[in-house]
C-alpha cells in the first residue's frame, strides 16, 4: 500500500501521481512505486513465486511489512520460519539470489535493527487493495491470464501517470481483461 496503506478507499479516489510515487521507504521508478501503492507488486510477486517455485497458489500468502526490511519468509513443515532481512534496498536480496549459495561482497547498507526498533506485519486489506485478488484470479484462469493482467496493469499505470484515469481506476482497468477471459 506504499503511502496509502492506512488510507480509506474513499480518500484514495483523489490520489495524484505525485502522491503515489512518494513511497515512504524506497526510491523506485514511477511505475514500480504505483504498483507498490496499489499492492500490484505483491500480486505480481505471488504469480512469480507460483511459476518460479511450482508452488500452488493456495499455499502462497502475502503479508504487508511496513518497514521494508523482511524481503522473504519461508515456513517449513516443522512450523519454523526463516526470513531474509536487509536494509530497504533490493540490491541485497538480489545479490543473495544471484550468488546462492555463496555471497557477493559489496558495500551493502547495513541493517540496524535497534534503530528500526520494531518489525510489524499485517494482512493486506483485499477490499481496499483488489490487486492481490486479481492476481489470484489470473492464476485461477491460467493460460495467458497472468500476462494479460500484467499488460493491463502496465497500460493502466501509464494512463494514471498521464492523468487519464484515477488511482482507483487502475484495478478496475486490470480486472476487465480477466472478466472477458472468464466469460
Amino acid at each position: 500500500g506504499g503511502p496509502f496503506r492506512e488510507w480509506p478507499r474513499e480518500r484514495m479516489a483523489s490520489v495524484t501521481p505525485e502522491q503515489a510515487i512518494a513511497h515512504p521507504n524506497w526510491s523506485m521508478g514511477a511505475k514500480i512505486s504505483v504498483d507498490s501503492a496499489t499492492l500490484m507488486n505483491k500480486g505480481l510477486e505471488l504469480i512469480e513465486a507460483h511459476y518460479l517455485f511450482a508452488i500452488p497458489p493456495e499455499r502462497l500468502g502475502i503479508i504487508v511489512h511496513p518497514q521494508s526490511v523482511v524481503h522473504c519468509l519461508v515456513t517449513y513443515a516443522d512450523g519454523s520460519t526463516l526470513a531474509h532481512l536487509s536494509a530497504p534496498d533490493m540490491r541485497t536480496p538480489i545479490a543473495d539470489a544471484l550468488a546462492w549459495p555463496g555471497r557477493i561482497s559489496w558495500p551493502a547498507p547495513r541493517l540496524d535493527l535497534a534503530a528500526i526498533g520494531q518489525l510489524t506485519f499485517e494482512y493486506p486489506d483485499l477490499d481496499r487493495f483488489p490487486s492481490i485478488g486479481l492476481a489470484r484470479q489470473a492464476l485461477a484462469i491460467g493460460g495467458g491470464a497472468p500476462a494479460a493482467m500484467n499488460a493491463a496493469n502496465e497500460a493502466a499505470v501509464a494512463a494514471f501517470l498521464d492523468r487519464r484515469i484515477g488511482f482507483l481506476d487502475i484495478s478496475a482497468t486490470v480486472a476487465r481483461p480477466l472478466e472477458l477471459m472468464e466469460a
